[in-house]
């Protein structure tokens, strides 16, 4: 996707549903929104507590969309998707609205807390992070991943239990590059990000150094992990994208992981776990660990001993 030149607008829709509907209209939103796709969940619960967000708490999913002919189009085929689910559960009316591009480059999400330590936050939020906290400073702008979406928080809860201190971390579809942020304030030595857009590899960048890990970090333009990525080099390797790049890219993410080394893979859903495991088993992975967050999934695989 190219943006479109400083100064244009792009076209917002937003809708408010039950939790349980997230994920469909998640896809819905994806399928015609070439501006990005979110999931904002309400707050209400204390991690601290060991609470977590109830999957089925109300959440607004907002989406954006260039401007051009196909627009009008777009939106229409979203509306007709809006009333196919209505039939199950009467949703209220699509908001249309307009987005300068300077403020839809610095999307505003709320601070969330994640795990044990994590806060992430906007950059120019007012909130601190609590004692002991580990701040992740986020301008996420057009890349995905602020730690709103269940399949982020889920990676960034499994990173902070993974990162024991001096791995090396190749973060395939980085998007924000919130991922290699967590795990590098967690302790990790270094990480490699991958992402196939311009935009979300500068998002990444100006993130990295935003949270003063810049130095330790290296994000590159490319799709295949086997192109940049040398086999047995990383400790860790993520992919938070999709059930069918998890399963497509499966060697390349299998081969650059060490001995001992451990996959974070999320971005499929529950009915998809099945396809995904077959995959990995056959490459001589077993799933070590497995959560699930609403409908969505993330597992940590390592090698079979």
């Amino acid at each position: 996707m190219t943006a479109p030149q400083t100064g244009s607008v792009w076209t917002e829709i937003s809708i408010d549903a039950p939790g349980e509907y997230a994920e469909t209209l998640y896809a819905l939103f994806g399928r015609h929104a070439d501006g990005g796709v979110a999931i904002e969940e309400r707050g209400g619960y204390n991690p601290d507590e060991g609470e977590s967000p109830d999957p089925n708490a109300p959440v607004t999913v907002r989406g954006y969309l260039s401007n051009d002919d196909t627009t009008p189009d777009r939106i229409t085929q979203i509306e007709v998707g809006l009333r196919l689910i209505s039939l199950l559960y009467q949703l209220p009316e699509l908001k249309i609205g307009e987005v300068a591009e300077e403020d839809w480059r610095k999307q505003v999400f709320d601070p969330i807390r994640v795990g044990k330590r994590l806060f992430i936050a906007p950059a120019n939020s007012t909130e601190e992070p609590g004692p002991g906290e580990i701040h992740i400073p986020l301008e996420p702008g057009m890349a995905f991943g602020t730690g709103q979406h269940p399949t982020t928080r889920t990676c960034l809860q499994l990173i902070e239990d993974a990162v024991s201190g001096g791995e090396k971390v190749l973060d395939v579809g980085c998007g924000s590059g919130i991922l290699s942020i967590a795990a590098l304030l967690c302790g990790a030595e270094s990480s490699l990000g991958l992402d196939v857009e311009t935009e979300a590899v500068e998002a990444s960048k100006e993130n990295l150094a935003r949270a003063g890990v810049a130095d330790r970090a290296k994000v590159v333009l490319e799709s295949h992990p086997g192109e940049v990525a040398p086999d047995g080099e990383f400790d860790l390797v993520f992919a938070n994208i999709s059930s069918k790049i998890v399963i497509e890219l499966a060697v390349e993410l299998t081969r650059p992981a060490t001995e001992s080394g451990q996959l974070i893979l999320s971005g499929f859903m529950a009915e998809r776990l099945d396809e995904v495991r077959e995959v990995y088993t056959a490459l001589g992975f077993e799933f070590t660990k497995v959560q699930q967050s609403g409908d969505w999934m993330a597992v940590v695989a390592s090698r079979r001993k």
